[in-house]
């Protein structure tokens, strides 16, 4: 036993060796960019292992631009798959399942997009398709009545699971009525409202080629595809420039509060514990990355070794950046029994005191930083995570050196940095917690830690708390 102990001991520490000189030698592959006359931007890159090519779409058209019709941003999103001017649904459906490639299309909280996989041999046939879906949706009154009645549906079950919804949540308690705090999937009573012709309006404001990328990764020729995507992406008509919405600033809050959300049902109360975060492109971002790896991103943490290895407290616990253009939030997750609610949040509150208190150590540092460069490199292995890359890479207005310096970055990273992004980032005062479980059970251990807001869980999640 102890001699298989030490061949898997030996066989994991090659293996992150052989992974951390996989991301020193990465580098991003090269690709091609130019911009057509209605201002639409285009990378190719041309990567010939495998007979594939993948798409991505990139508009700004989230669920931030939804202002007081709730949900049209995704169902706007959802609808453009429903035909298009020379393609029915089912005839659109029919074309992609022959050929076996495929094409989604969806909406987030800044940005919408499409995504696109298929063989070389069919590059022709699903480039038109991807045309149609862009620029010729004809937004079918009946498969819209459709989508709408299952996202009605969808908005009434996700209230029976916390961990669906306590996002939502934490966004509209830390954002309030900012658009960060807008839900991308909608309110019932928005969504109920809206019409084709809502949809339609949406579409005409936000689906525009010059505020948009159109990515392409895989087997074919960049000289050829250039051809192939000004022929059939000119047409697409420019508009005006969308006002930036997500610039205005956050309004800050001055005290520590928690929402408790009422499930009269639960039998654990899920919680986050957290407070603003950063933005996506925050010139430490890569270094607070690598803290909260050891904090509470990976399994061997912190946080869960605290909770959930040495207390039992919970099955799981973790940490995030959740990042967008101009903004983020940050939180610890987890969930427990409602008779350990206490133990748990203030065990969880401990952790985070430590952090403060003790910062890293150069074990811990290294271990961290190990990791995080070993996770880099399988990031980037597929044509449709390349193309995903090159879509974030314009969304966020990152360059070449987003990647190419990434193990450099890593590596400039050492303990006084790193004990200093712990002061500077993880937030320690001001504590906002969102708490969803049963009111009667836990109301009382909840006035410990701010000041209290009392909601039910099937209410919808509007106003400022």
């Amino acid at each position: 036993m102890k001699a298989m102990r030490k061949t898997t001991i030996l066989f994991c520490s090659l293996l992150v060796m052989a992974l951390n000189i996989q991301a020193q030698s990465y580098k991003l592959p090269d690709y091609t960019t130019f911009t057509l006359s209605n201002g639409l931007a285009v990378n190719l890159m041309e990567q010939h292992d495998v007979p594939v090519i993948s798409v991505s779409v990139i508009l700004p058209a989230g669920a931030i631009y939804d202002n007081s019709q709730s949900g049209v941003a995704s169902l706007t999103a959802n609808a453009l798959k429903h035909g298009t001017k020379n393609y029915t649904k089912s005839k659109l459906d029919e074309a992609l399942d022959y050929v076996g490639a495929s094409i989604s299309t969806y909406s987030g909280k800044e940005y919408a997009g499409l995504s696109s996989k298929f063989a070389t041999k069919d590059e022709e046939l699903v480039l038109n398709l991807i045309k149609e879906i862009l620029i010729t949706p004809t937004f079918d009154v009946t498969e819209f009545e459709k989508a709408k009645a299952r996202t009605l549906v969808s908005l009434t079950q996700e209230k029976e699971s916390p961990r669906s919804v306590i996002g939502d949540y934490n966004n509209k308690l830390i954002y309030g009525n900012h658009v960060y705090s807008n839900k991308i999937n909608g309110l019932e009573s928005t969504v109920s409202q809206l019409s084709v012709n809502d949809v339609k309006n949406f579409y005409k404001t936000h689906y525009l080629p010059n505020n948009a990328a159109i990515s392409i990764v895989g087997d074919f020729s960049t000289k050829e595809m250039k051809k192939s995507i000004s022929k059939l992406f000119s047409s697409w008509k420019k508009g005006k420039t969308l006002e930036n919405l997500v610039s205005q600033p956050v309004v800050p809050y001055n005290e520590a509060k928690v929402l408790l959300v009422n499930k009269d049902d639960a039998k654990e109360t899920t919680f986050y514990i957290g407070g603003k975060g950063i933005s996506r492109n925050n010139p430490d971002y890569i270094g607070i990355d690598i803290v909260n790896t050891l904090f509470g991103g990976r399994f061997t943490s912190m946080l869960n070794d605290e909770l959930r290895v040495n207390s039992g407290l919970t099955y799981g616990a973790g940490s995030r950046f959740n990042t967008y253009r101009y903004s983020g939030t940050f939180y610890i997750s987890t969930f427990t029994a409602l008779e350990t609610t206490e133990q748990a949040i203030d065990k969880t509150l401990e952790v985070l005191h430590n952090l403060h208190e003790n910062g890293l150590d150069e074990k811990g540092l290294t271990s961290a930083k190990n990791y995080v460069k070993g996770q880099f490199p399988p990031d980037y292995e597929t044509t449709g995570q390349l193309a995903g890359l090159l879509s974030e890479m314009f969304w966020f207005d990152f360059d070449k050196s987003f990647i190419n310096d990434f193990e450099k970055n890593v590596d400039a990273i050492n303990l006084t940095k790193a004990n200093e992004i712990i002061k500077t980032y993880f937030p320690k005062d001001k504590l906002q917690f969102v708490l969803i479980g049963k009111t009667e059970a836990i109301k009382d251990i909840a006035k410990k830690y701010g000041k209290v807001i009392n909601v039910e869980i099937k209410e919808e999640i509007t106003g400022e708390y």
